[in-house]
């Protein structure tokens, strides 16, 4: 099977590569230059798509909506075009974001894909537009999309924009004699649903064979973790201590306080569940670390 995979050179795309045999989109074309993503799929010729590009930085969202939804909507309607016109007639998987789901009430989780969405930042905007898009294509047009969102990733190779992957960076300076032993942080009081990358990308997998057309599916752990002790854990299998302090510049307004959600429906179309422990993924994170930072 011929896959061609979108945002290849992204987090997520690099284990996707890993993990399945694709062919990612020519590298350092855009999603918005519709000819150039035209030939390049008539080229290619796809059974199966895997749609992972996107902008999905919130804070670069806010400071710049329109090239945010230039990419993850219009890019996303230049895809399906380009597919239509190669006469695709596979099956594509349209990467969202758990953050769709905006702000949720402790009452209402764990979050099922039957939740209203009410996105609260350009990004969730553009993913909620995109995943519509992609829901009546999958009605109306020659092949199938199943659509996932995910919830927070976790693993080797993240951006250290990202919380656990910031942690895990300072305390391993710590460890290394390269700061001193305070870490810096924002609201660590709040809880995630974290899923380590390899887990997620198994379940991309599961999804392009086994997921239903038009189906919505929550990628998630189905755990609830507080980020103060998943800190405590890094600094823990690091073996040092450390003062936490919080910085001002790290807290984000109208934060969502506790958020869980289940993965039920993914479960029962494809059998899958996580696999890989918490502390593994800490712990990986951490020795990913440790080679630049020596």
């Amino acid at each position: 099977m011929k896959l061609l995979l979108t945002g290849a050179n992204g987090f997520v795309g690099r284990y996707v590569q890993a993990a399945l045999p694709c062919v990612p989109l020519a590298d350092g074309l855009d999603l918005r230059d519709r000819a150039a993503l035209t030939a390049a799929v008539a080229a290619m010729r796809p059974d199966a798509v895997l749609h992972l590009a996107a902008q999905s930085f919130v804070p670069a969202a806010f400071e710049n909506p329109r090239e945010t939804f230039d990419i993850n909507f219009t890019g996303t309607l230049n895809l399906l075009e380009a597919l239509q016109a190669a006469e695709f007639r596979g099956r594509m998987l349209f990467v969202g974001s758990g953050d769709t789901y905006g702000q949720v009430s402790e009452a209402a989780l764990p979050v099922r894909e039957d939740h209203p969405l009410r996105p609260r930042n350009p990004y969730a905007v553009s993913k909620v537009a995109a995943e519509a898009l992609c829901y009546q294509w999958s009605q109306t047009s020659g092949f199938e999309i199943v659509m996932v969102r995910p919830f927070n990733h976790i693993g080797p190779g993240q951006s250290p924009r990202f919380v656990l992957a910031d942690f895990a960076r300072q305390v391993m300076e710590i460890r290394l004699g390269r700061r001193a032993p305070v870490l810096q942080v924002g609201d660590i009081d709040v809880t995630r649903d974290f899923t380590d990358v390899r887990d997620v990308v198994r379940a991309y997998g599961l999804l392009l064979e086994r997921g239903r057309n038009g189906e919505v599916y929550n990628v998630c752990s189905g755990r609830e973790y507080r980020i103060r002790d998943l800190l405590q854990q890094l600094l823990t299998l690091a073996g040092i201590d450390a003062t936490i302090e919080q910085d001002p510049a790290r807290l984000r307004r109208a934060e969502q306080r506790r958020i869980v959600a289940s993965f039920a429906a993914l479960q029962r179309d494809t059998g899958w569940q996580p696999a890989i422990p918490m502390e593994q993924s800490l712990q990986d994170l951490l020795n990913d670390w440790e080679k630049p930072l020596r």
